[in-house]
């Protein structure tokens, strides 16, 4: 095995090591702080703690679930028979158990001295999958679960060692799933660029600089209107819902689970961006900016006609300024990104419907995973001239 792509794998395998022991590291600091909220007395706090993780390993399952009965026959040789498949998902482990799967396979190529183009591929298969399995669990538990804890640390003004905890370990999860994302949409392109260091860095810093500003104000208004909070959800989530809904997703294999995908998009979007359709996205994209800093800025309004509510109203003085400026500084680099670091892509006929060429399972050749090279396209707009032009940046060794 030539060295290059030797280490190529063993930085594969460590990134999924790291990326199972985050989720895990997470899951732990949730039930540390629901445990704490039941012994200090704080129950609704604790029921809302594990109501956000049980809803969001639900629906992580079930996504799961679809897209492997939905597979190619006989891709999963290796994958336990359907009923303990169907177990491992009722009792919310088929998330980890991909996990497994993936660091079983990258393991095993990597150990191989000439590793099969079959196995490489269907390495490639499984990360993609739990790259997006990674990315839903994030916006729908650990985002959640960050704001969650914000308004409870503005409410009451303090803050515990294992809100400390939950906090440091969200922004790390929420950071690793951005990123590792993007890597993924990368393994997707018919000519797979390198992403370098100085992309790797605009992209994640970004998405994190519009992010968290964004997170405070929602769990601002969490701790002004507790009450008001899920109406303020629900009002602007039906919204991002019908939006995506006219933008015709054709995600899922049937319709029941696509109003699921529909409806975990709308979640990602109330926090952040995220392409759903082919074409030119600027406009979108821009729509969606504009939506959410106008909503923002009437939490931020709000606060100042209530800000003696809040017994941490000293500190909100000092972070509302900060959030202000990252969120520019956020939208300087995502401007920066579009602008010379995200590359158009020429996109094969024999790729447009996401397989690699017409090869079949019984020649251990692997189609390509549909869902993630659809998303690719969605977020790699195509040529305007429809030639292989070089990518941006790629001539500086930036990408």
């Amino acid at each position: 095995m030539p060295w290059s792509l030797h280490a190529v794998l063993f930085r594969d395998l460590v990134l999924g090591v790291l990326g199972t022991l985050a989720f895990l590291i997470d899951l732990g600091a949730d039930l540390w702080a629901a445990s704490q909220y039941v012994l200090s007395g704080r129950y609704l706090w604790a029921a809302l703690v594990l109501a956000l993780l049980g809803l969001a390993s639900v629906a992580l399952q079930f996504f799961s679930w679809v897209w492997l009965r939905t597979d190619p026959t006989g891709l999963h040789a290796s994958q336990p028979p359907g009923q303990r498949l169907a177990l491992l998902h009722l009792l919310q482990l088929g998330y980890l158990y991909r996990c497994v799967q993936g660091l079983q396979q990258g393991l095993l190529v990597w150990r191989q001295e000439v590793p099969s183009q079959f196995d490489l591929d269907y390495a490639d298969f499984l990360s993609l999958d739990i790259s997006m399995l990674r990315l839903f669990e994030t916006f729908l538990e650990t985002t959640p679960q960050l704001t969650l804890v914000l308004a409870i640390v503005l409410q009451s003004g303090s803050t515990e060692y294992y809100q400390w905890v939950s906090i440091c370990t969200s922004f790390v999860g929420i950071s690793w799933a951005l990123l590792d994302y993007h890597r993924a949409l990368r393994t997707c392109l018919p000519f797979k660029p390198l992403l370098g260091l100085g992309a790797s860095a605009i992209y994640f810093l970004w998405n994190l600089l519009l992010l968290w500003p964004r997170v405070l104000v929602v769990a601002l208004f969490s701790a002004l209107f507790p009450r008001y909070v899920a109406l303020h959800f629900l009002g602007l989530w039906l919204v991002l819902l019908l939006w995506v809904w006219l933008q015709g997703t054709d995600f899922m294999p049937d319709p029941c689970s696509e109003w699921l995908y529909r409806a975990t998009v709308a979640t990602i979007l109330y926090f952040s961006w995220f392409n759903v359709a082919e074409g030119h996205t600027r406009g979108r994209a821009a729509i969606h900016l504009g939506f959410l800093l106008s909503d923002s800025l009437l939490i931020v309004v709000t606060w100042a006609t209530h800000g003696a509510w809040l017994p941490s109203g000293l500190l909100l003085q000092v972070l509302l300024p900060v959030a202000g400026v990252c969120s520019l500084l956020g939208l300087a680099l995502r401007l920066v990104y579009y602008r010379w670091l995200h590359p158009s892509c020429h996109w094969e006929p024999d790729r447009v419907d996401g397989t690699r060429g017409l090869y079949s399972l019984e020649g251990r050749r692997l189609p390509q995973n549909r869902r993630m090279v659809q998303l690719a396209k969605n977020f790699f707009p195509r040529d305007r001239d429809k030639s292989a032009l070089p990518w941006k940046g790629e001539v500086n060794g930036v990408l």
